[in-house]
This record gives C-alpha cells, sequence and structure tokens, in this order.
C-alpha cells in the first residue's frame, strides 16, 4: 500500500490511499498516524477506501503534506559508512571505533517537518547550507526493548526523508561536545509516499532494499546511491532506539545520508568549486525508486536576532 495525506481546498487534511494516479481519501476525522498503532489499521482503511471512499481525487503533488506531518519524534541515524567516512575527513576528523559498535542517531524537530514540495528558507546565519538525501521508517505498532531480529516487525512503512542542514552552525556546535541542535533543525521534508513493507519485499537486498536514490541541484544529477548499502539494518536501528526506552506510533527513524548524499561529501571528493553549498535560489529535488520525490526551492535566510546586546 501506498499512503499519503492530503491537503483539500478549504485546508482540511485526509489519509488517502495512492493507487495509480488517483488518491482515494478516507472518511472521518482520523489522520494517518492514528491508524498506526491499531493492529491491522492500515490494512482494514485500505479495504475501506477501496470499498467506500470519502473522495477520489486526481494525485497533486502540491496537495500533498508530509506523510506524518507532526510526528512524535524524529531520530536520525548515520547509517551508511560511505557517509561516515567521507564527512568526517571533511571535517577533520576520524571514524570513532564505537561506530562500529552502536548505530548512532541524534533527535531533531518535529515541528519543523515540511511538505514534500515547500519551498525551504536557509537557517538564520547559514552561508554552508546542504541537503541530505535519506530514507525513514516509520514505527507502527510501538514497543521498547526491541530485539533486532523482530524490531522490523514494528515497522508500518517508508518514506523519503530529506535532513537540510546548516553545516557551519553544526560544525560550532559539535565543537562544544554537544548537537547537532540549531545546524538541523530549521527543517526536514518528508514525503510525499508511506509505502508499506510488503510492496518492497522483492527489493530485498544487503540490509535493507534495492532502492535507488538521487539529488538534483537545479537539474543537475549530484548524487546517487542505494539504500541496499546501509551498515546497520532499521531493525537494529529500532532495536537500539527502543533500548530502555518505548517507541509510539508515528515515530520516524532516518536512515542517515547515502553515500555522496550531501554536498558537504561531494566537496570533499571533488571540491567546493563544483560543489558550493545552497544558495537562494536553487531547487533541490530528491528521489527513491518507489517512494516519489522532494522538490525544495532555496529562501534566503532571516537574519538572527543578536543574543546578547553590545
Amino acid at each position: 500500500m501506498k499512503w499519503c495525506t492530503h491537503r483539500s481546498e478549504d485546508g482540511g487534511t485526509r489519509p488517502g490511499l495512492v493507487i495509480d494516479d488517483h488518491v482515494r481519501l478516507l472518511s472521518g476525522d482520523r489522520q494517518l498516524i492514528d491508524l498506526l498503532g491499531v493492529p491491522d489499521g492500515l490494512a482494514a482503511a485500505a479495504e475501506l477506501a477501496v470499498a467506500d471512499p470519502h473522495e477520489i481525487v486526481p494525485l497533486d503533488p502540491k496537495r500533498l503534506l508530509a506523510p506524518i506531518p507532526t510526528p512524535p519524534s524524529i531520530r536520525d541515524f548515520m547509517a551508511f559508512e560511505e557517509h561516515v567516512v567521507t564527512s568526517s575527513a571533511a571535517l577533520g576528523l576520524e571514524v570513532d571505533p564505537d561506530w562500529y559498535e552502536i548505530p548512532v542517531f541524534y533527535f531533531t524537530n518535529p515541528a519543523a517537518v515540511h511538505a514534500p514540495e515547500a519551498d525551504v528558507r536557509i537557517s538564520p546565519g547559514s552561508t554552508m547550507f546542504d541537503y541530505e538525501l535519506e530514507i525513514a521508517a516509520v514505527v507502527g505498532p510501538g514497543g521498547g526493548d526491541l530485539h533486532p531480529d523482530k524490531a522490523a516487525d514494528h515497522i508500518a512503512g517508508y518514506m523519503l526523508l530529506c535532513d537540510w542542514s546548516a553545516r557551519d552552525l553544526q560544525a560550532r556546535e559539535m565543537r562544544q561536545s554537544l548537537g547537532p541542535a540549531k545546524g538541523k533543525d530549521s527543517a526536514t521534508s518528508f514525503g510525499p509516499f508511506l509505502v508499506t513493507p510488503d510492496e518492497l519485499t522483492d527489493r530485498t537486498r544487503g540490509n535493507a532494499y534495492d532502492i535507488g536514490m538521487r539529488a538534483y541541484r537545479n537539474g543537475e544529477l549530484c548524487s546517487s546511491g542505494n539504500l541496499a548499502d546501509l551498515y546497520w539494518s532499521f531493525g537494529q536501528m529500532l532495536a537500539y532506539a527502543s533500548r530502555g526506552t518505548r517507541l509510539v506510533p508515528g515515530d520516524v527513524v532516518g536512515s542517515g545520508t547515502v553515500g555522496t548524499g550531501c554536498i558537504l561529501e561531494l566537496s570533499r571528493v571533488h571540491g567546493e568549486e563544483d560543489f558550493p553549498f545552497l544558495t537562494p535560489g536553487d531547487t533541490v529535488r530528491l528521489e527513491a525508486d518507489g517512494l516519489g520525490a522532494v522538490e525544495s526551492t532555496m529562501l534566503p535566510a532571516n537574519e538572527p536576532i543578536p543574543l546578547r546586546t553590545v
């Protein structure tokens, strides 16, 4: 199944089942997140959407919000080895051996989720703004202390993710042994679809799925990779995230950036002249096979409000 969250002309939102080039909207006031924690909730909702939809509308990307517009939490991992090696070198660091022992992540801002075709404003004070090409799992049934061999059973579906990153702010913060925080929390784009695992079974390969991933800047291909190259599986990521706590329906677990999936890496490999950071007016398009695309135009940064009066 392929699900979306659709916004009507009056501003109301409904979950919808995507079939070919149409969306079959559900009746009632339930949102997509409300279906995730219910046993067979998505399957039952799909039957209703087919048999008795509230409305059938053409699939219009500009009408789609993020599938889960306000998730309870967003954990973003760093699970691709190539990205870790190259981006660490770009920041003048070596890969810590513990990266191979624990699948590390950080929490980012659920209030900053953007629709898949929403414009993105560069973070205040940043001149090194970047995209990150990722895929996320969305938690269905919650649970704590999950076993890595069983944790993937708690995944309701997968979606494309872009973690917009202010590299200059991120570097300053992390020198203080905290963060990333303001370097990451101005925007995260999801969507446009939540694709259930059964749709991807025939793509199973490596630690994940054979899903090609691409990023374009102003129409030019910059990044490409494959989800199958994950070092840490989503089952392992969910198990670690749930250790000593609980995951709840709608929690988002990001894969981290695929190898070469950001400007930070590309500038390290090819040079900053060939891969400068994003500037106002740039358009970034991210794609993942079977999961759709995110496309955003960069807007100028707002001036940061001074924290102290000089």
